[in-house]
């Protein structure tokens, strides 16, 4: 097959195979996890083919033209290059670990056809996206991860967490859409057409007549789908979704997608100043509150959430200093180790029975208990707090020290205001994400909480899973040297300054968390087992039943925010339980849009009953009463008939002689 085939099938087998679980589902349930697995794992293989096929390369580019518009045409466009290929193997890699974890973690759920369907079609929209060389091919894309990330983020409908998280989620992205879809329309407008090659040659001659406002506009759809401030309040909640949707939303299909379009698209951006101005303090701001949230959660989903949306402002700051092949880097190991730290988080929720189970406060004996999940997840934490020598010290340095070049006006055409921007809030949240990775496995794995009953030993292919993923983990930062050939040919070594500084940071950040830990346990230790307030998050007994039930989750405002022995606290102090809600950014929202459209909903209402109904019933009950009343007067008595011709003769002729006499007169 040629290359160009062979691209085509990489997000075509998953489509089928989707398609396939959902029409075998209930027919030939034995067919269900084959259709699962296989599609993605060809798809998979072949996207490494192609990856090695294309190599290092000049980028392939091929298209048709699907329909004429009159307009600008829209085409079946395919572009390959070292971004592409490179973000392809990493879909496929991710989503073929997600789909035979699930076979084990799903095993007993009796709607797994249908998630795994959604699962396959989510890898296919994503694999669209990635690949597809026009912007409405990749606006389908986008919009498909939209709505499967609602279908399985509300997979436990039965529970009132999982609807609303789904919802939120349609609704928060959606927001986000409408103003990308009017900047891929101007960007089109301005190119003349949907060509992502036609747009940036258009950007290379100076043809873009719009480019902040186009910049602005996208990067509002960004912020959506890849969960940048202040659109980011839904990917926590997404959180009630079945652990392994978390592992593939996370690591390599929806918050990527954002990344991804900036990146392909970076010259528009760059055409900006401003845009990249705003870029790098939506970053920063993105980046240091998401840190400081995470470090005040108890459930560790949330905490592996608010780790996602602070590392994809990592990747969001290397746009905005101009280096996307710093961003993509820390896209593809990131997608490696978080989608490890995800599944081990799964593990550990399958140990205890229930997602319910997942607050850290809880959590006692689980280094020995699953020892697969417990060493996996400590290198990918360790990868997560950018430890050399693992995968995350080098993507998060190279990312670190483009901010350096560009702070100090090496970058050419990037302002100084964002580098400094970028750099300064990535060195702080270093700090904080060491500190939340440090107290996650105290509290994970070294925790005093109560032991939950022991069920027994995990799926053997879920802990497969997680040894799969360790190897990227631990050995991905070695392809650095080698990556530049792939991407832009910038070097992305990690630089002296900004390796000390980083490591130092983070080291700082571990050693306080840690030293805060012995203070706190110690403390818990001599604190009377009734003074402790038992964690809000508990709910009551019908809705544990439920998710234990369902395997679905029972969350909070936050479970460990009475509890002694966690550390966050006392890092955190008085700003703690601000942090623990997200700095009351969903309040904020509920008072300027939720309450204010509940209201106009009320008003409305009202109108319609009080207002419209009653002129509508009017206009029937006047006719009815008007009838009601002639019909009275048909009686069908002669004489009844003859008094009253009588009588109004009477009353014509008094009328006409007053009228006669007036006149005289």
């Amino acid at each position: 097959m040629t290359l160009t085939t062979t691209a085509v099938l990489v997000p075509l087998l998953p489509f089928l195979g989707a398609v396939a679980g959902l029409l075998l589902g209930r027919r030939a349930p034995g067919f269900v996890r084959p259709l699962a697995v296989l599609p993605t794992l060809a798809a998979a293989v072949l996207a490494v083919d192609v990856a090695v096929g294309q190599g290092t390369g000049p980028a392939t580019d091929v298209a048709t033209e699907l329909t004429p518009t009159g307009s600008i045409p829209i085409d079946l466009a395919l572009h390959l290059d070292g971004f592409a290929v490179l973000i392809a193997v990493l879909v496929g890699v991710v989503a073929t670990c997600v789909q035979l974890y699930s076979t084990g973690y799903l095993r007993n759920d009796p709607r797994y056809a249908s998630y795994a369907a959604l699962v396959s079609l989510f890898t296919s929209a994503m694999l669209l996206v990635v690949y597809t060389g026009d912007l409405m091919l990749l606006l389908v894309g986008w919009e498909v991860m939209g709505i499967c990330s609602y279908f399985l983020v509300g997979h436990y409908w039965e529970t009132e967490a999982a609807r609303a998280a789904s919802l939120k989620a349609f609704l928060v992205t959606k927001l986000g859409d409408v103003p990308f879809l009017f900047g891929i329309f101007a960007l089109a407008a301005d190119a003349g057409t949907f060509r992502i090659t036609g747009i940036l040659g258009t950007v290379a001659s100076g043809g873009l007549d719009h480019p902040t406002l186009i910049a602005l506009l996208l990067l509002a759809g960004v912020a959506g789908k890849s969960a940048q401030f202040p659109l980011h309040t839904w990917l926590p909640d997404a959180m009630a979704g079945p652990t392994p949707v978390s592992a593939l939303i996370h690591a390599a299909t929806m918050v990527a997608a954002g990344i991804y379009v900036v990146a392909r698209l970076l010259p528009v951006f760059a055409a900006s100043a401003a845009a990249l101005v705003v870029m790098a303090v939506m970053a920063a701001l993105t980046m240091v509150g998401s840190g400081l949230a995470a470090l005040a959660q108890d459930d560790i989903k949330r905490v592996l959430a608010y780790s996602t949306v602070g590392q994809l402002g990592y990747m969001l700051g290397a746009l905005a200093v101009g280096n996307r092949g710093a961003a993509v880097f820390h896209l593809i190991s990131h997608g490696a180790f978080k989608a490890l730290l995800f599944l081990g988080a799964g593990v550990i929720i399958h140990a205890a029975g229930t997602n319910s189970l997942a607050a850290m406060s809880r959590m006692s004996g689980l280094a020995r208990r699953i020892p697969d999940a417990y060493w996996t997840m400590t290198v990918a934490l360790l990868a997560l707090a950018a430890i050399p020598p693992f995968a995350g010290f080098f993507s998060k340095e190279a990312v670190l020290g483009a901010a350096e070049h560009a702070a100090t006006g090496a970058a050419h055409g990037i302002p100084g205001a964002a580098g400094w921007t970028v750099l300064v809030s990535g060195l702080l949240t270093a700090l904080l994400t060491a500190a939340y990775a440090t107290r996650l496995w105290l509290r994970a794995f070294r925790g005093k909480g109560v032991e939950a009953p022991d069920h027994g030993r995990q799926p053997v292919v879920m802990n497969a899973v997680l040894w799969a993923l360790f190897v990227p983990t631990v050995a991905l930062g070695l392809a650095a040297p080698l990556l530049p050939a792939w991407f832009d040919g910038r070097s992305l070594a990690p630089t002296l300054t900004t390796s000390v500084l980083g490591t130092g940071i983070a080291l700082v950040g571990g050693l306080v968390t840690y030293a805060a830990w012995r203070h706190t346990t110690a403390l818990a230790a001599r604190t009377p087992i009734g003074a402790v307030v038992a964690a809000p998050d508990a709910g009551p007994e019908a809705a544990e039943e439920t998710a234990i039930a369902t395997h679905a989750p029972v969350y909070g405002d936050n479970a460990g925010a009475a509890d002694p022995a966690d550390p966050g606290r006392l890092l955190l102090g008085p700003l703690q339980p601000h942090a623990a809600v997200g700095f009351h950014l969903d309040a904020v929202y509920s008072a300027l849009f939720v309450r204010p459209v509940r209201a106009a909903a009320t008003l409305v209402r009202f109108l319609d009953h009080a207002v419209v109904d009653t002129y509508v019933s009017g206009a029937g009950a006047a006719p009815r009463w008007l009838g009601a009343a002639v019909r009275r007067a048909q009686t069908g008595n002669v004489q009844t008939y003859l008094g009253a011709l009588l009588a109004g003769s009477l009353v014509l002729a008094i009328a006409a002689v007053l009228f006669a006499t007036g006149t005289g007169a």
